[in-house]
């Protein structure tokens, strides 16, 4: 029975995205929704100018639908359904904000980096006082030690520092076509295994939930992307595999798991700390995919390298929880 749920979760998440988009992408294109690119980016990337963006909002109401129906056939939604799906809604709308102002507005920046790390804040905040009165676990586990840690009160600051890090982290991550796409699904398919393997089928649910959005954002989104998911679909996802992370109480798993987002956010720290303070830059540009990119490396190439390295990722996580 379960397993048949997971089934019909990932094939419905596939189906609505890949229904909706023949519908969506020339919808935005008449609305003249189209991606500006940097000029400071790779000049390959010129040529995606005008490229439909913001189709996050696809990813957006597969994964709503899909966890609502598919929760419902199994039992009734809970508090932990409902968290996840203000977390991922919460920063979408977010998202959906800054990619309006970019693309309607025609203010290349968006929201402001206070006004979104105001909105993320906010976000985690309730999100914190919920799960606070629905009395989830504050503690925190080390992997592969019995190290574990009531943060108390200090864990709704630790809740806003992962869900503003990982929402940051996959929208930096999101500059190459289908790079998001593919990593998000191997991440989420990673938790996915855990949350099962715990019984906390909700989680899974909601997680396979994602992957089947996300890979049929995918069918579109691949390499020449005929539409992009914009900090719409990126910011969403970050905020939604932190919640997973959370609510799993696999909060340091995340950090492997999730180790394309955090490598990718780690080259853009390094490349300005390095800049700052010594005036050469350590990659040819950040984050990290850029610097390949400009090696030489095709953007095919870069992408699916970066999937490879994102799957050993997800095998390592799931070996450290289940098998060690």
């Amino acid at each position: 029975m379960l397993e048949q749920v997971i089934f019909f979760t990932i094939l419905m998440g596939f189906l609505i995205t890949v229904l909706l988009s023949p519908v969506f992408i020339p919808f935005l294109r008449r609305l003249k929704f189209g991606q500006s690119i940097r000029e400071e980016g790779p000049k390959s990337h010129q040529k995606k100018t005008g490229t439909p963006t913001m189709g996050g909002v696809m990813i957006l109401i597969s994964i709503t639908i899909t966890t609502l129906v598919m929760t419902g056939k199994f039992s009734q939604p809970s508090v932990e359904t409902y968290l996840l799906l203000f977390v991922t809604l919460g920063f979408g709308l977010l998202g959906f904000m800054d990619d309006f102002i970019k693309v309607v507005m025609k203010r290349n920046l968006g929201l402001t980096s206070k006004q979104k790390l105001l909105g993320q804040i906010i976000i985690s905040v309730i999100f914190y006082f919920i799960f606070k009165q629905s009395e989830l676990s504050t503690v925190i586990s080390i992997p592969l030690t019995d190290i574990s840690f009531d943060l108390g009160w200090g864990y709704a600051l630790f809740i806003i520092f992962w869900m503003v890090g990982f929402s940051n982290a996959v929208n930096l991550t999101d500059g190459l076509d289908g790079l998001v796409s593919g990593t998000a699904a191997i991440a989420f398919g990673a938790f996915a295994v855990l949350a099962w393997s715990q019984s906390q089928y909700e989680l899974s649910i909601f997680s396979v939930a994602v992957v089947g959005a996300v890979l049929g954002f995918l069918v579109f989104n691949a390499h020449p992307a005929k539409v992009f998911m914009g900090d719409t679909g990126s910011l969403a996802l970050g905020g939604a595999i932190a919640t997973v992370a959370i609510l799993a109480k696999l909060e340091i798993i995340l950090i492997i798991i999730g180790g394309i987002f955090v490598i990718e956010t780690l080259s853009v720290i390094l490349q300005v700390i390095s800049f700052k303070t010594t005036g050469k830059r350590i990659f040819r540009m950040s984050p990290l995919h850029h610097h390949y990119e400009l090696i030489g490396w095709s953007e095919w190439r870069v992408v699916v390298t970066f999937w490879t390295v994102g799957l050993l990722f997800a095998i390592l996580g799931i070996y450290i929880e289940v098998w060690i």
